[in-house]
This record gives structure tokens, sequence and C-alpha cells, in this order.
């Protein structure tokens, strides 16, 4: 048993409640102050009480000592479990545009479902999930920045277009592909994920930044691939599978570092699916480790979906944004229905999780694992002018003042009654 006091962000536990009377000289154990945070490390010992305390001292002094020493000395207003789950941030929108209807080497821009941005040339790449009707599949090279003086948009420019290729070299068919996830690797290549829609199953693959060309083609675990059973479906269900692709932040190491790979569906697998409308669907999320000479899929966690608005048609997962090296992202989810779009943007917390790997159904384990946590960030339905088809998401360079940008591009299904907005925010992290 023991009293834990909160000092900024560390919980310290006084390991006294049941000392009577002790003895620092030596005859009897000296208690100790411990540290322990959210990451569940082994605690740590900052210091003991035998350094501060001889002779003998009375429980209740000790403890009042020592409560009111870390208590006055931090000053700070406690803060709830909950709270401490999370990183403290905050969004300011800077600006937002839309982009014209345009065509690049004879490719219609448009259907712009992820973004990611290239410090090392201050460019962006956008990735179109048009599945090879138009054009092949492909992502676009864009001029995107704020000015310094106004913090608003400047001129946009596309820069240029790319072509995915497959092993052979030849750029994807109809229906090969279903492009919707993308994020940039330190090894200048991109990492794509290929939705799953029906007769092209769910894919994780890395391309050649430059060419476009496929450089590998991940595993993904068996319970994702499709299975069209009447009695028993299981894995992806059409048109809702992987969207969402992000990495953790990396150093300055580059290609020789390993690093993390974060992807999940955008909704529930067919296995999981609950058909009560009343209980909110339940996503899988994956977790690889990329080396450069072996990878490997460390984990799978569930991502609990908020519940969809009445009458909605759409509802899910559409893009994932990695914050820090300690499980903390941002998720942005989307749902349509005779209301119009509906964007919320969470924080995440995945410290803690369940690991879900093992588990064949999720809707009957769900009362006995610990889920990823949320916490909404954002509600775009507060802000103007009104929200369209939101997919992509990616922080990009830092304002002069230092604070991050976040950038979120929509998709506009090559529709007519659709636009491609651009919107971006400061993003503030204390």
């Amino acid at each position: 048993m023991g009293r834990a006091v909160y000092c900024g962000d560390s919980e310290f536990y006084i390991d006294a409640l049941d000392l009577e009377i002790m003895n620092f000289n030596g005859s009897s154990e000296i208690p100790e102050l411990i540290r322990t945070d959210a990451t569940s490390q082994p605690p740590s010992v900052l210091v003991t009480a035998g350094q501060f305390f001889q002779g003998k001292v009375l429980r209740g002094w000790l403890i009042a000592i020592l409560l009111w020493v870390l208590t006055t000395s931090c000053a700070l207003p406690q803060v709830s479990a909950e709270d401490r789950l999370f990183l403290d941030l905050s969004l300011d929108l800077l600006d937002v545009t839309t982009l014209p209807t345009q065509t690049v080497d004879g490719t219609t821009v448009g259907g712009l479902s992820a973004l990611t941005y290239d410090p090392q040339t201050n460019r962006f790449y956008a990735l179109s999930d048009d599945r090879g009707n138009l054009a092949p599949p492909r992502f676009y090279t864009l001029s995107l920045g704020v000015t310094p003086d106004t913090a608003q948009l400047a001129p946009i420019a596309i820069d240029g277009v790319t072509l995915l290729r497959d092993e052979t070299g030849e750029a994807y068919g109809a229906d090969q592909l279903d492009p919707e996830g993308m994020a940039l690797s330190p090894r200048r290549s991109l990492f794509i994920t290929s939705e799953g829609v029906a007769d092209s199953p769910p894919q994780l693959n890395e391309y050649d930044l430059a060419t476009g060309q496929l450089l590998t083609q991940f595993r993904l675990p068996d319970r994702y691939l499709p299975v069209s059973d009447i009695e028993d479906p299981t894995g992806i269900r059409n048109n809702l599978g992987f969207e969402a692709l992000t990495l953790n932040p990396i150093s300055a190491f580059g290609e020789l570092e390993p690093f993390r790979l974060f992807t999940a569906t955008e909704s529930a697998l067919a296995q999981d699916f609950d058909e009560d409308p009343a209980q909110p669907l339940t996503s899988r999320w994956l977790h690889y480790l990329i080396n450069p000479e072996q990878s490997a899929l460390l984990s799978e966690h569930a991502y609990p979906l908020a519940l969809e608005p009445f009458g909605a048609v759409v509802n899910g997962l559409s893009e994932l944004v990695s914050l820090d090296q300690g499980g903390h992202f941002l998720a942005l989810e989307r749902a349509f229905g005779a209301g119009g779009f509906s964007v919320k943007l969470f924080q995440l917390a995945t410290g803690g999780a369940t690991d879900t790997s093992g588990i064949a159904r999720l809707v009957p384990a769900l009362d006995s694992i610990s889920p990823i946590r949320k916490q909404l960030a954002l509600d775009f339905a507060t802000l103007e002018p009104a929200v369209d088809n939101l997919e992509a998401m990616t922080l990009g360079p830092q304002l002069p003042d230092g604070s991050q940008t976040l950038w979120l591009l929509s998709d506009d299904n090559f529709s007519e009654a659709q636009t491609t907005q651009l919107w971006v925010f400061r993003l503030i992290l204390s």
C-alpha cells in the first residue's frame, strides 16, 4: 500500500503506510520514493528517505513532511489520470483553399487520398486513389507553403506526376491497385497501402520515390485477406480496408535507422463486424518494425471508431499521423450521410493497448481487452467553411515561431459536386 503524489509529469509513490516507527540507523528497511510513468517501465529509485531523516520518525510525520515537500515544490495543479495519457496540444486554423480542377501530363488531378511531406526538397507528395480508370495509379509532387508574414497559404503548384509500377516495371492496369495511404520513408521510398476491393486484395507496398517502381510487397496476416463465405465471411470488407498509414518520426540517421510503420483498417473486418447499429465498430491497427535487412509485424491493436452519426452511409478511419516516439498519434475520422460530411480529429495514446493479434474475433472479446485510447482534438463542424471529404493528412514544415504545421486534403472522388480542399493548421505541442 502507498500514496501517490503527482509532480509535473512524474508520479511519486510513498511506500510508508505500513510503517509504525522507522529507525534510519540501519536496523529497519528504508522507505523509498519511486517514480513511475505512462510507459509502464520498471520504477526507478529517486532518493531514499534515509538520506533526509535520521533517528526515529513517526509514520504520520514522515508522510506529512514528504507530501508537503513534494506538493509545495511542484506548485502545479493536479490532473486526472486520463489527461496524463495525452499530450497537451492545440490547433489553430491558418487558412483553407480549394484546388482548381486541372490536368498534369494527361492525368486528371483528383481523388487525393494521402499526403506526405519531404523535408529534403520542401515538397509534398499527394496520392490519387484512381484505380486505373482514368489514368494509372499515381502520385503528384506539390509545392505548398505558408507566407511568413501573413501565415496564409502561398500559391500552390503541381510540379509533376509519377506513375506507380509493378514488379515488371509496367504501370498498373485498371483495378489492380486501390491506393489510399502513403508515407515517405527515410530511405527515399514511399510506403503505400492498397485498401482492398473486389478482385483486388489489400496490399502494403514500398515504391521507389524517383521512379514509382515497386520495391517490396509486405505480407499481411491472413485474417485481413477477404474470404467471401456467405455463412462466415472474414477479412477486409469491400472498400473498407487499409486507408490510414503513418511512420514514426525519424532522426538524422536516415536509411540506416530502423523505423516503425503503422496502418489501420477504415472499418471493422468482416469477422469483427457488429450488426447492432447502437454499438460503435472496431478497426484493427498494425504495427511493423522496418529494418534495412528484415522487417517484422510487432503487434496489433483494437481501434474504437466513433459511433456513426444517424443516417450515415460511410463512417471510418481515414488517416493517421505519428506525433512522437511515445505512442501518440492524430487520427482523422470521417462520416458521410444525409447531413453531409462529418469530420473529427482525435488524439490517440497507444500505450497499454492489448495486443489483439491472437484474437480471432473482436466483438466477444471487447470487454476483456484494452483498446487504443482516444480524445477529441477537433470537430470540423465548429469551423468554416463547410468541410468536404477530408482523407489526407500530414505534418509539414515548421513556422517561423517554431510551431509545426498540419496539412489536410480532401478527396473529391472525381465528382463535379465535390472539391479538393486544402486546410493548414498550426499545431502546438507542449
